[in-house]
């Protein structure tokens, strides 16, 4: 990396310096650069852009894994540049850390749809039930009516597009003032209104009709209500339903994160409306008591000087209320973000993909990938895949040298994904090294590495050996220590391997990665 920061050529250059609008797919095989690419990108876009600049909307940039990101976050800072959000698709919820893999490839599949978008907002709308009957709210000095016009009234009242959650507010407000108004004459606003806001008739009916949701249950409640799912997701067939359910509902997996985001969006944090709306009647309660005491001092200011008499203006009186006071920090990979860079970009679905369109719609993106290196198969083309999730304004730049991979290693891998992928965008390595690729038995390995240790001791940078196996190797490797305890030596998944530089790398039982196409994808990787 370090290497290639100092040597950016022509080709990588003019992607760097690509204008942003739209998506931008910087493409091509191993080694050639293009996360270097992507950093150098970012970097530049935030001093050279205008919509990108401090507190015009940032960056952010999501790489595939945790060792991934250190290794990223090492970069950035030499570029001058620190001030971009780093993160992986995990944690963008709070339920990504503890999120496992989905167990079965057709559930999986199944939460990989685009459809689940409209599943969810069916069901929020679910939690939006219009009453068809009117109510008699009772207070001290008469009984009110209700009717389901004012309600339907009230259900109208919040913007398009906003939360859930939030818009129970603006209902309530609505509800509030329409019975406030048929209370008139019979005593004064403030104690109509009062009284109506402590009426717990009135709020149970609201809490019936606009409830507060939380996503973790929206979500949940789907894999574990069975009408629930299909009444949401009518296309499902009773096998796919089963397929779906699950004793434990909130046992997360990285399957659901989409449909966790998706219902976050909708619906709006619970606990925060809440907030906001204890907030508001603080807030109004401190306007109004700031109101009282400044007209207390106006009456007694004798010579219309000084401090007091700004009070007669609104910026004291607002600076006082300070209707702010008590504001929590939002959430700061919510977004949304003037520009997203997205590595590893092949191996997101099309339900993740609109994770990332949530918090960039301006849709100007830089998308880091190579189809050769996607596990789970990509066979339609880069404009296809972005167009079916949204993301019309595409253009491609792709990379075809190999600055990195020696020859002798990509004659190697070059048959291995072109035997699943003909049209596999093998790059073409620019080095050799003379040093061939080795071929031994499985109990050579700890020689292997002793030697290689041996030999590098002392050494400039020493550098950094990898073992990359399947995971049920890599536990066996741990349990007889077969592999050297040295913290130049490591042990990886071939998952958690991709996008990292190694000096030496040993591949155990590599045919041991899985069936074709992920396991001929590992293999290559």
């Amino acid at each position: 990396m370090r290497d290639v920061l100092a040597t950016i050529q022509a080709d990588q250059d003019a992607i760097i310096r690509a204008r942003s609008a739209g998506a931008l797919v910087v493409h091509g095989g191993p080694g050639t650069g293009k996360t270097v690419v992507a950093l150098h990108r970012a970097a530049y876009l935030l001093y050279a852009d205008p919509r990108l600049g401090r507190r015009r909307g940032g960056v952010l940039f999501i790489g595939p894994h945790q060792p991934y990101l250190d290794y990223v976050a090492d970069v950035l800072p030499s570029l001058g540049e620190d001030g971009v959000r780093i993160c992986t698709l995990r944690d963008l919820l709070p339920e990504g850390a503890g999120a496992r893999a989905e167990s079965d490839p057709r559930v999986a599949a199944l939460k990989a749809s685009l459809q689940w978008a409209g599943a969810i907002e069916t069901a929020v709308r679910f939690h939006e039930e219009l009453p068809a009957a009117s109510m008699v709210v009772t207070t001290p000095w008469s009984k009110i009516e209700l009717t389901p016009d004012d309600w339907a009234e009230a259900f109208a009242e919040p913007e398009a597009g906003t939360p859930h959650n939030q818009a129970r507010a603006r209902v309530w407000e609505r509800l509030l003032a329409t019975l406030t108004d048929k209370c008139a004459g019979q005593t004064t606003r403030v104690v109509a209104r009062r009284a109506l806001a402590a009426n717990h008739e009135l709020s149970a009916a609201l809490n019936r009709a606009w409830p507060y949701v939380d996503a973790s249950e929206l979500v949940s409640d789907l894999w574990s209500v069975p009408a629930y799912l299909r009444h949401c997701a009518p296309w499902l067939s009773p096998d796919q339903v089963r397929a779906l359910r699950r004793d434990e509902p909130t046992a997360w997996t990285v399957a659901d994160l989409p449909l966790l985001d998706a219902a976050r969006q909708l619906l709006g944090d619970p606990a925060a409306a809440a907030r906001a709306h204890r907030r508001a009647i603080e807030a109004a309660a401190r306007r109004e008591r700031v109101e009282e005491v400044a007209d207390e001092l106006l009456s007694a200011d004798d010579d219309g000087e000084g401090a007091i008499t700004m009070l007669r203006g609104g910026d004291l009186r607002d600076a006082l209320a300070d209707d702010d006071a008590g504001a929590e920090p939002t959430d700061r990979l919510a977004g949304p973000f003037a520009h997203v860079v997205v590595d590893e970009a092949q191996e997101l679905t099309d339900a993740e993909w609109l994770m990332l369109a949530r918090r960039c719609p301006s849709g100007s993106l830089t998308i880091v990938g190579d189809r050769a290196q996607a596990r789970r198969g990509f066979a339609e083309s880069w404009p296809q895949r972005l167009a079916r999730v949204g993301f019309d304004r595409v253009e491609l730049a792709p990379l075809r040298v190999n600055y990195r991979t020696p020859a002798e290693v990509m004659a190697e891998a070059a048959p291995v994904i072109r035997a699943v992928l003909p049209d596999a965008d093998v790059p073409t390595s620019v080095r050799t090294t003379g040093v061939p690729v080795r071929r031994g038995a499985a109990g050579e390995l700890a020689a292997v590495l002793a030697d290689w240790l041996a030999a590098t001791a002392g050494t400039a940078g020493e550098g950094t050996a990898c073992v990359i196996c399947a995971p049920a190797t890599a536990d066996r490797l741990a349990r007889d220590g077969t592999a050297p305890v040295s913290p130049r030596v490591r042990v990886l998944t071939p998952e958690l391997a991709k996008g990292l530089e190694f000096d030496l790398v040993v591949l155990v039982d590599p045919h041991a990665f899985g069936p074709d196409p992920q396991g001929a994808v590992d293999r290559y990787v």
